[in-house]
């Protein structure tokens, strides 16, 4: 790809699939900002109220580097042509059906977009290989491991949703592509993301819309629950970071590196490695928000675990830095936005 940055490095082609998501946009915005060309792709589906979505998207229509494609994981002659036209130097490969309790009572979707999606793009980049791939996975896979921090190298054939499940198979799928067609790829385990644009079905913008209305919230576990609670720009600077360090068969970086001895795969964990009581977090909303919560004490949910804490040990050891945006930093920016922008959308709480 042609092109150089103000600092001299060379511009890069992405392909970031999932672009009008949460994540996605904000990865999207962050590389176009650094002179990158995107080609985002996103089905742009009815899980919640698309005008968020198309929200997203009108931000990063602003960039000339940009390019939408719109379109179903599900089509692969769709995403065979995307690729083989844009020939990206590196996929970050986001979209997905997400949710853990969606999963409970939409299982088809996930079977669909997550195995068979990720399985078309697969073969797509089979034939045009990138430098890299980044394939969003979930601290979800860890399921009920009782040792905690969650480190890459523990096991993770426990999933207790089919969500986490889907995503435990994608790290496998990836695998054996990039062990068949040395495909570089690396698979990252987000811990619980947050910060503006977030999606409504998390939270943060259900317990922030509920309080600000007045609606009592649901506080699952007694609000005993321990999440590792990552800022979103925190989040997208680490998969900036990693994308410039594509796995190469036999440099391990450490110890604690899960690279694959038989290919050039590896997953990292994304989080701070810092816990945060769900009560916490809810104290720190209700104070940016200038507004108490009317709460609602419930047993955990199906499908749910209790504590989620990464060893963020490998990330560090790979990119030099880790996720450091304290929730009293987080929470008052995520506020202003869904002040500014979200309330006045007036979506239906989800």
């Amino acid at each position: 790809m042609s092109g150089h940055h103000q600092n001299g490095t060379h511009a890069l082609t992405y392909l970031v699939t999932g672009a009008a998501g949460f994540i996605g946009y904000h990865l999207c915005r962050r590389l176009l900002e650094a002179g990158h060309e995107v080609t985002g792709f996103d089905g742009m589906t009815e899980y919640y109220d698309p005008r968020l979505k198309r929200g997203r998207l009108a931000q990063l229509q602003g960039f000339e580097g940009f390019t939408f494609v719109q379109g179903m994981l599900e089509e692969a002659e769709t995403l065979k042509s995307l690729v083989a036209d844009t020939r990206p130097d590196v996929v970050v490969h986001l979209a997905a059906q997400a949710g853990v309790r969606y999963s409970i009572e939409h299982p088809q979707s996930y079977i669909s977009s997550n195995l068979v999606g990720t399985a078309n793009l697969l073969e797509a980049l089979r034939a045009t290989p990138p430098r890299h791939l980044l394939f969003a996975s979930t601290s979800s896979v860890y399921g009920g491991n009782e040792k905690v921090p969650f480190a890459e190298i523990d096991r993770a054939d426990g999933p207790v949703s089919l969500y986490a499940a889907t995503k435990k198979a994608g790290e496998a799928m990836t695998h054996s592509y990039a062990h068949l067609w040395s495909i570089p790829t690396t698979c990252f385990r987000f811990f619980t993301v947050y910060g503006p644009w977030g999606r409504p079905d998390m939270a943060p913008i259900k317990f922030a819309s509920a309080i600000d209305e007045g609606r009592p919230i649901d506080i699952y576990g007694q609000g005993k629950m321990q999440r590792d609670f990552t800022y979103v720009d925190d989040l997208v600077d680490a998969v900036i970071r990693l994308a410039d360090r594509p796995p190469i068969m036999g440099e391990k970086v450490s110890a604690q590196d899960s690279l694959s001895s038989v290919a050039p795969w590896r997953s990292v964990n994304i989080a701070g490695g810092r816990m945060v009581e769900l009560m916490d977090f809810i104290e720190t909303l209700e104070a940016a928000l200038g507004k108490k919560a009317i709460r609602n004490f419930l047993p955990m949910q199906p499908g749910d675990v209790v504590r989620t804490q990464a060893d963020s040990s490998l990330l560090m050891a790979l990119v030099g830095a880790i996720p450091q945006t304290d929730i009293s930093v987080g929470v008052p920016a995520f506020v202003d936005w869904y002040r500014k922008v979200y309330a006045p959308m007036g979506l239906a709480p989800f």
